[in-house]
């Protein structure tokens, strides 16, 4: 294969992956007229046609997604020898892409790059903060983090921290005029902050477990927010019962803003861990980064 013949490909797969050619020769260095060029001499030395073309995207055809699936492995067989080869610079370097929720990024893999990368100069890392369980492998991210039980398959995890736990609060002005649920069917006559999933745009279900016995819980409520934060805001302003980890409301209910309840249906479930395929071979840039991270007790 000629070098050019590398280039154009690589040009058709970074305008399939943007959708867009305007992103696309931007993400390139180039202009739109010159990527415009190179994917028609594709298409041309091919005999087909790769791309089909609206006023607002761009798509693969048949034919460009036959390709696609070739090239996007071999493209990223080549991307990780490259980065093997920083093992054997003197300093580990390279670029990470990691997918992630805000919550673990705040709370556990914020504090960890904190105190590598000051060690590591060379090494970059893009954390993409998305609550979707993003497929890692299409989207060509080198790495997602995702609670224990919702890790996808074929994929090597490994644990980067605690074990966690949910909380149901409220706030103190609330319960002057509500009792104060005993058991999960006692929600059913109080007003409740929902959450929007940000996958799928359903509301979620609160999860509730005492000795074994798992309940899925179907709230109301005036309010509804697709952001943890505004739900502890709501609680506190004494909107309703709102369901969140419960180290997002440390603070609160120590100095007495929310109180805490149905505790006891709130156990421990498995935490965060980082998930990437099995086939990867990792840099040496990857391994310290998963070191870093890797939770000890």
């Amino acid at each position: 294969m000629r070098r050019e013949e590398l280039v154009d490909l690589n040009a058709f797969l970074t305008v399939a992956d943007e959708q867009n050619f305007t992103r696309a020769a931007a993400k390139l260095g180039t202009s739109q007229s010159a990527l415009s060029h190179t994917i028609r001499r594709l298409e041309a030395r091919l005999g087909v046609r790769l791309l089909t073309r609206t006023t607002r995207n761009v798509a693969p055809t048949e034919a460009g997604e036959r390709l696609l699936s070739t090239l996007r492995p071999a493209l990223d067989s080549i991307g990780s020898e490259l980065a093997s080869l920083s093992e054997l610079r003197e300093r580990p370097a390279g670029n990470i892409r990691i997918t992630t929720s805000e919550h673990a990024a705040t709370t556990v893999l914020w504090p960890a790059l904190r105190k590598l990368l000051p060690e590591y100069p060379d090494i970059n890392v893009e954390l993409a903060i998305d609550s979707s369980l993003t497929d890692i492998v299409s989207e060509r991210f080198d790495a997602g983090v995702r609670l224990g039980e919702a890790l996808a398959k074929d994929m090597v995890a490994v644990r980067i921290g605690p074990d966690l736990r949910m909380a149901v609060v409220g706030s103190p002005e609330y319960f002057e005029h509500h009792p104060k649920p005993l058991v999960p069917q006692d929600l059913a006559s109080h007003r409740c902050i929902n959450l929007r999933m940000l996958s799928g745009g359903g509301l979620y279900t609160w999860e509730l477990e005492k000795e074994a016995r798992e309940l899925r819980v179907r709230v109301e409520g005036q309010l509804a927010f697709n952001r943890t934060n505004m739900i502890v805001t709501a609680a506190e302003d004494g909107f309703g019962l709102g369901f969140v980890m419960e180290d997002h409301v440390g603070k609160q209910l120590a100095n007495g803003r929310l109180v805490r309840v149905l505790e006891d249906w709130c156990p421990a479930f498995s935490g965060y861990h980082l998930y990437y395929p099995s086939r990867r071979q990792p840099s040496a840039a990857f391994s310290i980064l998963v070191d870093a991270l890797r939770y000890r007790t």
